[in-house]
């Protein structure tokens, strides 16, 4: 089976998607202030590798690593009152366009809850530690099967690692670039629950055994067993399958994979922090059913991990206004994204 043939993301049950948490590893080489309060020691056009000191001002340093409390809590629940809203459209009125388009805004806002447990893996949701480890349990990552200490206590090596060989999400993108018809397959496989099939039939216990399985096992199993009746008390439980595990086995699947291909896929290397992942280019459609919560920005978390993920969006804004914008890896939106995976890295620049 190719690498692609799946998003590296866990079922509904075990297995992990492994990504990111500390900034990229490229050592800050800050040679002092100008009068502006710029950390200064890289020069923009130079092709040299940039840190985070050369691209904030103090001011701007503590303007965006603030998290809050307010933004943390209205974004998940942003994203289940999403999910209800949907779940109570297709209840309300049931049919196929109902149910298809209840699939496609409940599994966008999957990936919103697995990008919200990326957020509290970096401690960036809200400001009290404790409430990033509770929510992000118990809201984000338990009902998707993932298991957010396991996932943190990996996470920071794709940051350090970024692109290099031991680079634990290396795999997630390594097959590329695919040939159109090979795309087309693996992308039909995820629509059709193929993908979603494979990962449940193949999931096997870590080499630390059964014992640590079931101990991640548990929190899934929890939250999806409270899912599932409650599901079953608004519209009996083939609802649960219906606007829970269906949305998880097709387009969760789809995005998932487009969210791999696009953080990583094809990008120069490891050596240009500027270049070693990308930012897309998404409307408020794109937005909505592919990449929610600022995770088409994921050069900008990269270069700045400790910014959260509702200020990336600004992030942005200032590479352009400073001159960034020539040496920034960036697609101007997904469907370019798939051009490249299909193609190869020479029409990769938005």
């Amino acid at each position: 089976m190719e690498q692609l043939d799946g998003p590296g993301v866990a079922p509904a049950l075990p297995v992990n998607r492994l990504s990111g948490i500390q900034y990229s590893g490229t050592r800050s080489t800050r040679q002092g202030a100008d009068d502006s309060g710029m950390i200064t020691g890289m020069s923009s056009s130079s092709g040299v590798p940039v840190t985070a000191g050369d691209l904030l001002t103090l001011d701007e340093l503590d303007r965006f690593r603030r998290t809050s409390t307010l933004r943390g809590a209205s974004l998940v629940l942003h994203a289940w009152a999403t999910i209800a809203g949907a779940i109570a459209l297709y209840v309300l009125r049931p049919s196929p366009w109902t149910l298809g388009l209840a699939v496609v805004v409940i599994g966008a806002r999957q990936l919103g809850l697995v990008v919200l447990m990326h957020e509290t893996a970096h401690w960036l949701l809200f400001p009290a530690m404790r409430a990033n480890t509770l929510v992000g349990t118990w809201f984000c990552a338990a009902p998707l099967g993932e298991d957010l200490r396991a996932y943190r206590r990996r996470h920071h090596l794709h940051h350090r690692l970024t692109q290099r060989p031991d680079d634990p999400d290396l795999l997630l993108s390594a097959a590329l670039p695919l040939s159109r018809g090979r795309l087309v397959r693996a992308l039909l496989a995820d629509l059709t629950g193929v993908t979603a099939a494979r990962r449940v039939l193949g999931w096997r216990p870590g080499p630390d055994g059964l014992a640590a399985a079931w101990r991640r096992a548990r929190a899934p199993l929890i939250a999806n067993t409270v899912l599932a009746t409650g599901f079953a008390a608004v519209g009996g439980w083939s609802l649960y399958l219906l606007a829970w595990v269906l949305p998880w086995a097709t387009w969760y699947q789809l995005v998932t994979r487009l969210r791999d291909i696009a953080e990583h896929g094809l990008v120069p290397g490891p050596e240009d922090p500027l270049r070693s992942a990308r930012s897309i280019g998404a409307g408020r459609l794109a937005r909505a059913f592919v990449a929610p919560y600022g995770v088409n920005h994921h050069l900008e978390h990269h270069l700045l991990v400790f910014v959260p993920c509702w200020k990336l969006g600004q992030v942005h804004e200032m590479l352009l206004a400073k001159g960034y914008g020539d040496r920034i890896e960036r697609s101007r939106g997904y469907l370019q994204v798939l051009d490249v995976a299909s193609r190869g890295p020479r029409r990769a620049r938005g």
